[in-house]
């Protein structure tokens, strides 16, 4: 709207002035060098405002001539740059498809059409990895830490070959260094505590894992039962050390940090019980059993009693059983003292309803010694064993990464390395192997006797 009205104004000052002009009539004569010029006031100004006109032109596209050079320069650059971002593009295709030749070959094009080493770099380092030059692939991912763009990729691309090949002070102190890089990162610090914890470094462990809860990177469930897991760490160092008392506190807290997570419960029962604490290692005990029934808690609640009184024990344990009457752990439970204090009849019954409601490999094999010991009968005990070696395997602590069992909780799975892997699950069996087909019966000869 505001340009129409300043072009109608424009407009009326136009008409105004010719309009002026031609109510004043004159004659205007020039003369130069012997010419004489004679013309109308109209004309002239005409002619002056074409020859203006003229001279706007020429100065335009004298001004386009001297820019040609300039824009077929900047021409030939973005159309370099557009081949050299499809060489990249078409690298990172390759690599996403695992052609290490292709991959090659484009890093080798985009480092030649692109002058941004960041990006020709990253593509070169990987393209090395994927043809399995880790020594090439270690020399891009060293020289992108000197520019501080490429840092953090040259950090985390160093970090995980160190991880696969071992090194594991590298890979921690890679680590250390990308946290002070880009602490809000969530790989870094989760990455950081892993390596921490297979160190042994259980305080910085502990400050990692702080770090990571304050910066929201961690649930805050998931933040306190790792620090539990690296308590207990610190409390199971601490007994072979010898310092009892900062084993028990270790232990108290991290089992006020995680009430459920049974490894710190039963260090924790256990501590108390050696200090001669019973009763609040009972209570302690009982309280966690209806949260996290669990067969090594009622190993501990069972051992803070004196031996030689079977039955006595079958008692106490089936106050345990009663903080979580009805699960199939708490009839494990009583059905175990009831054998050891030879209530036959009794660890039958409990058995037989937890074999009723899901079978297992460790509730079999307790039939079988309840034949042994009531009936003295090898033959039926070995028919509850062979319905033991079918039956799903019985829970045991097992490595959520590598799929092995560990003979006991630890934070690094023994087999594979994994932190905080443990989970008490059925492990996954091999499939049975098939029995040997029956040889077939010689055929009948000639001479042979029809039956």
């Amino acid at each position: 709207m505001r340009r129409l009205l300043l072009f109608v104004a424009l407009a009326a000052l136009v008409v105004a002035g010719a309009v002026w002009v031609a109510d004043r009539p004159g004659q205007i004569s020039i003369v130069w060098q012997g010419w004489r010029l004679d013309t109308s006031v109209a004309i002239l100004l005409i002619l002056t405002a074409a020859l203006a006109l003229l001279f706007a032109l020429g100065l335009r596209f004298l001004g386009w001539l001297v820019r040609i050079p300039r824009r077929w320069r900047r021409w030939a650059r973005e159309r370099r740059r557009r081949r050299g971002y499809q060489a990249l593009t078409v690298g990172m295709v390759a690599v996403a498809a695992g052609d290490p030749e292709e991959a090659r070959r484009q890093a080798r094009r985009a480092d030649v059409l692109l002058d941004e080493p960041p990006l020709t770099m990253l593509l070169s380092a990987q393209a090395a990895q994927l043809n399995g030059d880790e020594a090439a692939a270690r020399r891009y991912f060293t020289a992108m830490l000197d520019r501080r763009e490429t840092e953090f990729l040259g950090l985390r691309g160093l970090l995980m070959q160190a991880t696969r090949t071992g090194d594991s002070a590298a890979a921690l102190e890679l680590a250390r260094r990308a946290r002070r890089l880009r602490p809000d990162t969530p790989w870094v610090l989760t990455t950081l505590f892993e390596l921490e914890a297979r160190a042994g470094h259980w305080r910085e462990a502990e400050a990692t894992l702080a770090e990571a809860q304050r910066r929201s990177i961690l649930p805050v469930a998931e933040a306190r039962h790792r620090r539990a897991a690296v308590l207990l760490e610190q409390a199971r160092a601490a007994e072979v050390d010898g310092r009892s008392r900062d084993a028990s506190d270790l232990a108290a807290r991290a089992h006020d940090e995680d009430r459920a997570f049974v490894p710190a419960t039963v260090a924790y029962v256990r501590l108390l019980g050696a200090a001669g604490r019973t009763r609040k290692a009972e209570r302690v005990a009982e309280k966690a059993w209806s949260l996290a029934p669990h067969p090594d808690l009622a190993a501990a609640y069972a051992a803070l009693a004196p031996e030689g009184d079977p039955v006595g024990a079958a008692q106490r344990m089936e106050r345990l059983a009663g903080a979580l009457p009805g699960h199939i752990e708490s009839r494990m439970v009583q059905a175990t003292a009831a054998l050891r204090a030879g209530l036959w009849g009794e660890a039958r019954q409990k058995l037989e309803a937890v074999v009723a409601e899901r079978p297992t490999a460790r509730a079999y094999g307790l039939l079988a010694e309840v034949e042994e010991g009531e009936n003295a009968d090898p033959a039926a005990a070995q028919r509850w064993l062979r319905l033991a070696a079918e039956a799903p395997a019985s829970e045991a602590w097992t490595c959520t990464s590598c799929g092995s069992v560990a003979p006991a909780w630890s934070i690094v799975c023994p087999a594979c390395g994994g932190v905080d892997g443990l989970r008490w699950q059925a492990p996954a069996r091999s499939p049975l192997l098939p029995r040997p087909a029956e040889e077939p019966a010689a055929a009948p000869t000639a001479d042979a006797p029809n039956p």
